[in-house]
């Protein structure tokens, strides 16, 4: 009587070596994918920020313009104007920065700066979770006091 092979086993070596190769296939091909859908996925994020960069220098385009207009109402003050004016045309050389830069461009800027100022990161990143937190606290409390006077009529 011959000893066959126990379930889970190959019964030749030839068969374990093709097993084997079959899997390193498998895996070769799942990698190539994955490389593939991690490149479309950057891609697609990536033209959707120059999408949403557009839209952003035009905001700070028209916030200068905005700054600009309401700087006329001080023409018989020319400190204060000139405040103005000076903080219209910064606005105007972000937004072109916007539009031409792209946004590695931006994100390297940004790293560089955490790197250069972590203290400052860090402090800004505490104040604005403050004021998030403050902002749903805030909302939060005149949700519940809605709901009471709803109750007490």
């Amino acid at each position: 009587m011959t000893a066959s092979p126990t379930p889970g086993q190959a019964s030749d070596p030839g068969d374990l070596h093709d097993l084997k190769r079959d899997v390193e296939d498998t895996v070769d091909v799942a990698v190539e994918r994955g490389r593939g859908f991690a490149a479309a996925a950057r891609t697609h994020a990536v033209n959707l920020a120059e999408g949403r960069k557009a839209e952003a220098a035009k905001s700070v385009s028209g916030l200068a313009h905005s700054l600009r207009d309401s700087g006329r109402t001080f023409d018989d003050r020319p400190n204060v104007k000139a405040f103005f004016d000076s903080a219209a045309e910064g606005l105007d050389d972000l937004a072109g920065s916007i539009e031409t830069r792209s946004f590695n461009d931006f994100y390297q800027d940004a790293e560089a700066f955490a790197r250069r100022s972590p203290v400052a990161v860090a402090v800004a990143t505490f104040a604005a979770g403050f004021l998030l937190a403050r902002f749903v606290k805030s909302s939060g409390e005149r949700q519940i006091d809605g709901d009471y006077d709803r109750e007490r009529v």
